[in-house]
């Protein structure tokens, strides 16, 4: 097996873990808003900072390297449409992350300070507003890469 299709397939899985954790983490940390259980706010946000830095921050490193990689070894240049776009959107995507990964860490310390759900203030439901408002375009974002690696349009 050639380093291109090793690559290849670190690539996709490390993009999949990427998808994925983003929409577990999405779903559990928003459910839990949801079920208004102070309880299980406070276990959930634990748990989700804990994702993001295991599953996403590895992939979020992995991807850019095995991309680029790939694509040096295959001769098509950072500025090929496709790939520049997805770089361009990679990046943007990375705009919307860090303050989310900021944001989880001010609803866990307002969640962990609450006696209850009621008594979440705000601070709390902006920053949740804040999460859902960002996280809903670098989501969308990461779909258009995943278009632009399956299909790779011409110019």
């Amino acid at each position: 097996m050639t380093s291109y299709f090793i690559l290849k397939y670190v690539h996709i899985l490390s993009a999949a873990v990427l998808l994925g954790t983003g929409a577990g983490i999405a779903y559990f940390l928003f459910t839990a808003h949801l079920s208004r259980d102070i309880e299980a706010l406070r276990v959930v946000t634990r748990y989700v900072i804990l994702a993001d830095w295991i599953f996403t921050a590895t992939a979020v490193v992995v991807q850019p390297v095995t991309g680029l990689w790939m694509a040096l070894e295959r001769g098509w240049p950072p500025t090929t449409p496709w790939i520049f776009w997805s770089l361009v959107l990679y990046v943007a995507i990375g705009a919307c992350w860090i303050p989310v990964v900021v944001l989880q860490y001010r609803i866990a310390r307002f969640v962990r300070d609450a006696a209850s759900y009621a008594a979440l203030g705000a601070d709390y439901h902006r920053a949740i507003r804040c999460w859902v408002a960002l996280g809903v375009p670098a989501f969308t974002m990461l779909l258009v890469i995943y278009a632009l690696m399956v299909f790779k349009p011409a110019p």
